[in-house]
């Protein structure tokens, strides 16, 4: 009877050497297929906040929500409170960015990262009364200029914002052009043709300017959009700056390539994407 022999040294180094080699060539497709499945979440996320607007301009006169004060604070107020509630609708959560930056008494959870969920914010903790008792958290933002400010034409709003600038509904021409709900670290954001990128990604957490709170990396030079003619879909980050956020908005700023940017105007993290 023949005795069975064991693999050698030689022979278990280069099955392991295989493996190896099948792995390093197998991990980039398993990530792209895992990132595709997360930007199609993602997209389906915001085609159902398209139909929750769409929703609420059929039972408004065609009026977006007008938020609380000329400044239009705290638009989710005016959603149902099922709706409302980041308890109740998973869809305030990109798949990518599911952790809130705080708990339910404002302790901080983690660092900040371009994944981290906004919130939570609720009664106790500085949201407004009208905020619903779970309170909101998510990783999306709202166009502000959409929000049909109480203020009248003209009149001067906070971080020199004019009222005139706003839509106040996304029934208007070029709707195809203007975002409503992105990708975001806060949810609204007023983005203004001349705010510039972060300088870096975690600088876009605590920026001043507005568009650096939606250019974030979440979907590797790329992110997901909603705009008002009730479409979604997947934008370059540098792209933002082509849109048509408010009605004296240049599309045709100082970012784009058509107002003149260079490559090395952008800081280093988003230097190497796409240009438009």
């Amino acid at each position: 009877m023949t005795k069975r022999r064991g693999f050698t040294l030689i022979e278990l180094l280069v099955v392991i050497a295989i493996i190896a080699l099948l792995l390093s060539i197998l991990m980039p497709a398993l990530r792209k297929v895992k990132e595709q499945a997360s930007m199609v979440k993602c997209l389906a996320n915001l085609k159902q906040w398209n139909l929750v607007f769409s929703m609420y301009l059929q039972e408004n006169d065609g009026k977006f929500f007008s938020g609380f004060g000329d400044n239009a604070w705290w638009w989710t107020s005016q959603l149902d409170d099922k709706v409302e509630s980041y308890k109740q609708n998973k869809t305030w959560f990109c798949p990518k960015a599911t952790a809130p930056l705080q708990t339910e008494t404002g302790a901080a959870v983690q660092k900040f990262t371009i994944y981290s969920a906004w919130g939570i914010y609720n009664r106790s903790n500085g949201a407004p009364e009208h905020v619903n008792l779970d309170g909101v958290a998510g990783s999306y933002g709202l166009n502000g200029w959409l929000l049909n400010t109480s203020a009248k034409p003209g009149m001067a709003l906070a971080e020199n914002r004019n009222s005139s600038d706003f839509w106040r509904t996304p029934q208007v021409s070029d709707a195809a052009n203007i975002p409503v709900f992105i990708e975001a670290l806060r949810f609204d954001l007023w983005p203004q043709p001349t705010n510039p990128p972060a300088a870096n990604e975690l600088a876009a957490w605590t920026a001043d300017n507005h568009m650096a709170r939606c250019c974030i990396n979440r979907h590797i030079g790329t992110e997901n959009v909603s705009f008002a003619d009730w479409s979604a879909r997947k934008v370059g980050l540098k792209e933002l700056w082509t849109f048509k956020w408010h009605k004296s908005f240049v599309t045709r700023g100082p970012w784009t390539q058509a107002g003149g940017a260079r490559a090395e105007d952008w800081p280093d993290w988003i230097r190497p994407f796409k240009d438009y």
